[in-house]
């Protein structure tokens, strides 16, 4: 690992010295036949780095492996729990503490609606095995004595996709899912991790080596500004290059095109349908279809930045197969969504592509060749929360388009939940929802090697390098005509 690099956790940098074993054995050909060594690698012992014993940690780590190799295929819920890891965290959610008064009034159990809670030399205790976990005794205790310590995967999960089971290990429901990946950064133990495609990656583009006909595309997120902070984005572009990629094109071109689509088309339907939502954050997509069915024709029919983007690079390359790479867990589902996985081959995370390059021992600080300006300020600050109606308002001005823009800015999914609620009632004040399930933006994605701050100075820095200011600039250059930018 680069000395340079920081990560903000050991549960990270345990993630990413799996990812970066497994996409070394996988470069050289051995994965298959060396993959039992990864365990004595990442955990070489005696001493356990974090858990009761070696033993343990090992067999986390094979777990670990098996997510890193594509997990359970037949599941198709991006993000899993690893049950052997998940059993540190407290089991029972509420607790009667200290500040228990034993009161006459006894408001607690009266509250309780399943006779949870008694009271012994005037001190009242909670039996879990009755507790429910509803919280009413909390909310009616005037001493407020009584704490809820709800686990920080379940707490993080603002779509309510997480219960336990009979063994207290956390089960997600893939029918509430959005695969936003909250959890996965929240969970202490890093017992939910994504599942990766690193190894189909690693095998496309040792086959692009060897058939000419393959030309594999690598599309950066614009969040990538405020990921590599100890080398010159021209440094990374270059390091991709040396894994092997074609070509490296930014999403923030598909996000110009998305933001010159999107302003027309909600010029052309917002008499109809009174409010126009975003469709860039797949998760926020989904959060509306699962949560808010009736809502679901309010989402804009305009297909996402990355998806943009590859359908341009196809069009341009019939040879072309496109990765894209980002701080996103929910884009890898977007990609194999049925109507859209013709459009964009894998996906890989900031995470994923970091293990890669150290795979190599590719020193970015010792990459100098690579150049990358195909987009304008405004494509690239999609990545923050506020920067798609930026864009999408910038349209509307430069091209005088005739409409009134009554923008919803929504950061993170309990914003987007109360504008959503609004919206179903008819009592929105406004007529455009940007949604971002990541609380600032694309750039605080689960996937990112760091969430730090500073993150949305480094995104407007890294915008204002642009040299085409207008959306139609960048897409003049390239001239892009006719891309089909429909989802349906």
């Amino acid at each position: 690992m680069s000395d340079t690099r920081k990560f903000e956790s050991d549960v990270q940098l345990i993630k990413y010295e799996v990812l970066r074993e497994v996409a070394r054995l996988s470069m050289e050909g051995t994965l298959e036949d060396k993959a039992d060594t990864i365990p004595f690698i990442v955990d070489p012992g005696p001493e356990p780095r974090t858990r009761c014993c070696i033993y343990k940690e090992r067999e986390i780590t094979k777990d670990r492996i098996k997510l890193a190799m594509g997990g359970d295929r037949e599941n198709k819920n991006i993000i899993e729990v690893i049950d052997v890891a998940c059993d540190k965290c407290p089991i029972n959610r509420f607790f009667i503490t200290e500040a228990c008064r034993g009161c006459l009034a006894h408001r607690c159990s009266e509250a309780c609606p399943r006779g949870a809670i008694y009271h012994v030399g005037g001190r009242a205790y909670i039996d879990q095995d009755k507790c429910i976990e509803c919280g009413r005794c909390k909310q009616a205790c005037p001493y407020n004595a009584i704490a809820d310590v709800i686990r920080p995967c379940r707490r993080a999960c603002s779509a309510g996709a997480i219960s336990f089971d009979d063994t207290r290990k956390a089960v997600i429901d893939n029918e509430k899912c959005i695969q936003c990946g909250a959890c996965i950064i929240q969970c202490p133990f890093g017992a939910i991790m994504d599942k990766s495609y690193i190894t189909d990656v690693i095998d496309l583009l040792k086959e692009s080596k060897k058939n000419k006909d393959i030309h594999v595309y690598a599309t950066i997120a614009p969040a990538i500004a405020s990921q590599f902070t100890y080398a010159d984005i021209e440094q990374v572009i270059c390091g991709i290059k040396k894994l092997g990629f074609y070509d490296v094109l930014e999403v923030a071109l598909g996000a110009d095109m998305v933001a010159l689509h999107e302003a027309k088309e909600v010029a052309e339907t917002i008499e109809e349908k009174n409010i126009v939502t975003t469709s860039c954050c797949p998760a926020f997509v989904s959060y509306i279809k699962k949560n808010y069915p009736q809502l679901e024709d309010k989402i804009s029919n305009t297909v996402s930045p990355m998806i943009a983007t590859s359908r341009f690079i196809k069009q341009m390359d019939p040879k072309a197969r496109v990765v894209f790479i980002g701080p996103c867990v929910s884009k890898k589902a977007e990609a194999m969504e049925d109507e859209l996985k013709d459009d964009i081959d894998y996906v890989l995370t900031f995470e994923e592509l970091a293990a890669m390059l150290d795979a190599l021992e590719i020193d970015l600080n010792k990459c100098n060749d690579g150049k990358l300006n195909n987009a304008s300020y405004y494509g690239r600050i999609f990545a923050r929360s506020g920067g798609v109606t930026e864009a999408v308002e910038h349209v509307i001005e430069s091209e005088e388009i005739d409409i009134e823009l009554k923008p919803v800015k929504c950061n993170g999914i309990k914003d987007c939940d109360k504008a959503l609620k609004m919206a179903k009632v008819n009592r929105l004040n406004g007529n455009f929802i940007e949604g971002m399930a990541c609380e600032g933006g694309c750039i605080s994605g689960p996937a990112s090697l760091h969430h730090a701050p500073k993150d949305k100075n480094e995104l407007d820095k890294y915008g204002k390098k642009a040299f085409e200011k207008n959306e139609d600039s960048s897409i003049n250059i390239f001239e892009i005509k006719n891309i089909n930018l429909d989802r349906k």
